[in-house]
């Protein structure tokens, strides 16, 4: 259970690891985000290292551990009678504070000479950077920043120091993990057993994420779900489901404890794949479970990534779509063709976990470095695995007719690639299977309830 024990034991963490940088570090929550007008908001979403350091709160505050002092401090406005008349009584700081085991609780004003005062003393304030334009603007007040310089002035210390805290999932971590697997693999099943000609994207799209609401704060990124499954990330629903297709879906929920789950699956829309549809599913298939048999602590996860290319590889040049020497096509990147993106990236309290505070610092690290080439560069995540890692493991293959027709007419790699044979697979769509995994110290463990990925079983579900 995540308790105000553990929030404190992440900020003393926290401020053990920073201990040499000296001064305050502060986490501004995120505040409500009106739809149409000021009281007509968004459902609320608050930040997630906020939330990793001082539980979730609510908006309008701001924490901050005292380095040099020692001290933790949430800095907030109680809520006032007018506020209360219409959103019923509400916890006082006080209160919120105790949820994280914070004793000082002090207002906004308070804050805002608690700031001033750091500034005058010439004490270091280091955050994150932030990505909401209101907090961008609210900190450069507070900082005397140009608001253009507020990302730039973010601090490389701290972002390395929570990067490290927040990738390594504690026991408590992967109950909550675990269980919001659970409900993105119902949704996942409500989707195949609903998935039929003639029923309509956005309608499965609902369904979806009424799962996902019912059992946790709804969808833990915008729901992928089309028969166009080569647009890798296609946020549009206006589809019907016809006959003969493939249905690409790739949706995940977040859980009441701020965790998030991530699967995609790829369905024959006629409840049983063509033998076409079957041979590429095969490949994919065969990629993400022999990824995932591989993931151990202590292995270059950019390593398992050209392993998984290496697979797709050798099977599209059985199946005549490449051909030449399956080493050879993955390392000058003719496989990004078919897979233009990484094996996977970190999952947590983001679905792309961290990725706001930059993806190299997530994800690589001084001793494992980005590719630069096509498809491998956009590997998430690329260094050596540690017990606690949670990662997505999500190989395909698309056929994405722009890409195929630009790389021919460039004549690029065409000693690996097979494009007359392409034209036959203009209209197939994408496939893509990906599941989430923990590293464990001897090997890796798949989250969650086991979620129907093999053809028998696939198409025996869904009838």
């Amino acid at each position: 259970m995540i308790n105000a024990n553990t929030f404190i034991e992440r900020r003393n963490a926290l401020r053990d690891s920073m201990k040499n940088s000296g001064g305050i570090i502060v986490f501004p929550a995120n505040n409500e985000a009106p739809m149409n007008y000021s009281s007509n908001v968004y459902r609320y979403r608050q930040d997630s290292t906020f939330r990793y350091f001082f539980s979730k709160c609510r908006d309008g505050v701001f924490g901050v551990v005292d380095i040099d002092g020692g001290v933790d401090i949430l800095f907030g406005n109680d809520f006032t009678i007018d506020d209360i008349i219409w959103m019923g009584d509400q916890p006082t700081i006080a209160a919120l504070g105790k949820e994280s085991g914070i004793t000082d609780t002090r207002t906004i004003a308070d804050f805002e000479t608690f700031i001033a005062t750091a500034l005058k003393q010439g004490r270091r304030i280091h955050y994150l950077p932030p990505y909401r334009h209101d907090v961008i603007i609210n900190l450069a007040s507070l900082l005397d920043k140009p608001v253009d310089m507020v990302n730039t002035g973010a601090s490389l210390e701290l972002i390395k120091a929570v990067v490290e805290l927040r990738l390594i999932k504690s026991a408590d971590e992967v109950v909550e993990l675990d269980k919001v697997c659970d409900v993105g693999v119902m949704m996942h099943q409500a989707v195949m057993k609903n998935a039929k000609a003639g029923v309509t994207e956005q309608y499965l799209a609902g369904l979806a994420e009424g799962i996902s609401l019912s059992y946790g704060t709804g969808n833990s990124f915008p729901i992928i779900l089309s028969q166009d499954g080569q647009t890798l990330h296609n946020p549009f629903h206006h589809g019907t489901l016809t006959e003969g297709r493939i249905l690409l879906v790739d949706m995940g929920a977040e859980s009441e404890s701020g965790y998030c789950s991530d699967y995609t699956r790829a369905l024959p829309v006629s409840g049983k794949f063509t033998p076409k549809q079957k041979e590429i599913y095969e490949i994919v298939l065969k990629a993400n479970v022999d990824s995932i048999a591989m993931a151990r602590p202590n292995i270059k996860w950019q390593d398992v990534h050209f392993f998984a290319c290496r697979t797709l590889a050798e099977g599209l040049i059985a199946a005549g779509l490449m051909k030449g020497n399956a080493d050879d096509a993955v390392r000058v990147g003719a496989t990004s063709l078919f897979m233009p993106h990484g094996l996977g990236h970190a999952l947590g309290m983001d679905v792309h976990d961290m990725e706001g505070l930059g993806e190299n610092n997530v994800g690589y690290d001084d001793v494992v470095q980005r590719s630069t080439i096509f498809g491998h560069r956009s590997l998430r995540f690329g260094k050596y695995t540690k017990v606690g890692h949670v990662l997505t493991v999500e190989p395909g293959i698309y056929f994405i007719p722009n890409l195929i027709e630009q790389w021919k007419a460039e004549g690029r790699h065409k000693e690996f690639i097979n494009y007359d044979k392409l034209a036959e697979y203009y209209n197939f769509g994408g496939i893509r299977i990906e599941d989430d995994i923990v590293i464990t110290n001897d090997g890796c463990r798949v989250l969650g309830k086991p979620l129907q990925k093999g053809v028998a079983e696939l198409e025996s579900f869904m009838n």
